[in-house]
C-alpha cells in the first residue's frame, strides 16, 4: 500500500482523549492532529516518538491531520492507524501474498453474518471451495521482544471469536488473521495476562477449528506492505 500523499513528520507531545494528539513540528509549531486509533496504544505513542501524519483536504474537518505511524526509541517502525489493517489484509489477499488464502473467486469485505449482529472482514468464497470468513486484527504490542493481543480487554474481540467458532460449527471456514503493523515484532502470543476470557475462548477456538494467521509488514514513510508469515505462538 503505497500512501496517496507525502506523510509529513513531526515528534509526539502527548496523545489523549483518545482521538486527539498534540504533535511538534520542524519550525516548533504545536498543532493538534486526529487520532483512528482507540486502543490502548501501549509502546506506540510515547512523548518524543517521531511520527508521521497525513493531511486531508477536507474543509469541514476541525483537524486536518491524522496520525498514521510513529517510531519507538529503539527505531521500530509502527503503523498505528487501525483502519490500514483490513486494507493491507485485502491487498495481500489480492495479490497472492498470503498462501492460506489463495484460489478464491470473490473477495468481499464488511458482510454481515453470525447470531451477534457482526461483519466479517473478509469473506472468501468459491464455487469450488467452502467459504472462507477472515477478521483482522490490528497487533502493535510489543513486550521483551514478543508481540501480544489484545492490548486491552476486549468484549468485541470476544463476541468476534464465538461467531467465527459458530462458523465453524456450519462447516464453513473461520480464519482469525493477526495483522502486524510493527516492525519489531516476529512472533505473537495472546494477551491472557491483559483479557484472559479472550485467551480462554481462542484456546476453545482452536480446539474447535479456527485456523490462526499473522502475518507481518514491512513500514516506511511511503507506504506499508504485508511481506512476511509470523509464527503464533499459544502457551
Amino acid at each position: 500500500m503505497k500512501f496517496k500523499s507525502v506523510y509529513q513528520s513531526a515528534t509526539l507531545i502527548k496523545r489523549y482523549k483518545r482521538f486527539l494528539a498534540d504533535i511538534e513540528l520542524s519550525d516548533g509549531t504545536i498543532t493538534t492532529i486526529h487520532c483512528p486509533n482507540t486502543g490502548a496504544m501501549t509502546g506506540c505513542a510515547q512523548p518524543g516518538f517521531k511520527i508521521w501524519y497525513s493531511l486531508s483536504d477536507n474543509p469541514k474537518r476541525k483537524y486536518p491531520g491524522t496520525f498514521e505511524l510513529s517510531q519507538d526509541f529503539d527505531g521500530n517502525m509502527i503503523g498505528i492507524n487501525t483502519t490500514r489493517a483490513n486494507q493491507l489484509v485485502v491487498e495481500a489477499i489480492s495479490n497472492g501474498v498470503i498462501n492460506e488464502l489463495i484460489g478464491y473467486q470473490t473477495l468481499k469485505t464488511e458482510v454481515k453474518y453470525g447470531q451477534e449482529n457482526s461483519r466479517i472482514d473478509v469473506m472468501l468464497s468459491d464455487e469450488e471451495k467452502i467459504d472462507c470468513y477472515v477478521e483482522v486484527k490490528s497487533t502493535t504490542l510489543l513486550i521483551d521482544g514478543c508481540g501480544y493481543f489484545p492490548d486491552a480487554v476486549t468484549t468485541r474481540g470476544q463476541k468476534h471469536i464465538r461467531e467465527l467458532m459458530s462458523l465453524v460449527k456450519q462447516n464453513k471456514r473461520a480464519v482469525l488473521l493477526f495483522c502486524v503493523q510493527h516492525s519489531g515484532i516476529n512472533q505473537v502470543k495472546v494477551a491472557d495476562f491483559i483479557d484472559n476470557k479472550y485467551a480462554e475462548l481462542l484456546k476453545e477456538a482452536i480446539k474447535n477449528g479456527v485456523e490462526i494467521l499473522c502475518y507481518g509488514c514491512d513500514i516506511e514513510a511511503t507506504g506499508i506492505e504485508i511481506t512476511k508469515k509470523l509464527q503464533f505462538i499459544f502457551d
